[in-house]
């Protein structure tokens, strides 16, 4: 008996390290398409994200109600891949490991440039296809209008956000005006410049502003009309100074070199869907979207101007 506890214990040792391998080799196995199945048959939907976990919850539903709309044209199965940032979504659309994606205007305008994607339609949300900027600060600032800015500064959301750091920051620049980046709302923003900072969220950015942490705030027409973004308490204390352009609200792409067939089913499926009753909560959860619309030849023309202020401010502001 005794001989036979230290081999009882080196077993199950060996049975503790089988076990997680065995468990990775059988998720790797789900994400691999089934024997005797091509790539050609495998649809994939990309996403750029911080947060997989929660952003699979809102693609998954999607993927399942597209996939089998889609058997016409030879798609068997879908799949979902994430991306930590743009660049490597780039190179996943380049190699054909994505073959759509949702992007932001701004991010579809990089992708666009980079020619690994094309956008063929516009994602409706909060009942809009497009949107835009508008600057703001205090009702008793000095601050009248975008030249004025400088010298001061301004809250942007993030580094990736369309309407609350692409659009404004381009349109700054396009009126002359130099960006500096400051580390944190205490700094002294320098003359002659625009000085910036990241809040993070659309509501940090408000609370900024109203509390003179920032000279003005920027986001786009929508949260200022949503009170879980701008607050009914501070909206009276507000005042616009400037907006910009209009661009599409989000874009559907697919990657280059997508089969057309594909293309155009998929394409067919998504703006069938508002009308199909079996799709409702799958919009809804899929980002509060309403519908997927057609491109017009002035959200392509948007597109075309957001791309170039956007590689723009990479260039001279990052």
């Amino acid at each position: 008996m005794c001989r036979l506890l230290p081999r009882l214990a080196g077993l199950l040792c060996t049975l503790l390290v089988l076990a997680p391998v065995a468990q990775a080799q059988t998720h790797a196995a789900a994400a691999t398409p089934a024997s005797g199945e091509s790539d050609a048959t495998v649809l994939v939907l990309g996403r750029v994200s911080d947060d997989p976990k929660a952003h699979y919850d809102q693609l998954k539903p999607l993927l399942d109600y597209v996939v089998p709309r889609m058997a016409s044209v030879g798609i068997r199965s879908g799949r979902i891949l994430m991306a930590k940032d743009l660049q490597q979504m780039a190179s996943y659309l380049r190699r054909g490991r994505v073959d759509w994606v949702n992007e932001t205007a701004g991010n579809a305008a990089l992708l666009e440039r980079r020619g690994v994607a094309e956008s063929f339609l516009v994602t409706e949300r909060e009942g809009a296809t497009r949107y835009h900027s508008v600057f703001f600060v205090r009702r008793d600032s000095p601050v009248r209008s975008l030249k004025e800015l400088a010298g001061r500064s301004v809250a942007f959301q993030n580094p990736y956000s369309t309407s609350a750091y692409y659009l404004p920051a381009a349109q700054l620049l396009d009126q002359g005006m130099t960006l500096e980046l400051l580390l944190s709302p205490m700094d002294k923003p320098a003359p002659d410049t625009v000085s910036y900072l990241f809040a993070r969220t659309e509501l940090n950015i408000t609370t900024w502003v109203h509390k003179r942490l920032v000279d003005a705030g920027v986001f786009s027409n929508l949260d200022w009309s949503n009170p879980r973004r701008m607050p009914p308490s501070f909206v009276q204390d507000f005042r616009i100074i400037g907006r910009s352009a209009d661009v599409p609200r989000a874009l559907m792409l697919s990657r280059h070199g997508m089969d057309p067939k594909v293309q155009a089913r998929l394409r067919e499926v998504l703006m069938e869907a508002s009308t199909d009753p079996d799709a409702g909560e799958v919009l809804r959860r899929f980002i509060d979207t309403s519908r997927f619309v057609p491109i017009t030849d002035e959200d392509r023309r948007a597109l075309d101007r957001l791309g170039v202020g956007v590689q723009r401010v990479r260039t001279e502001v990052e």
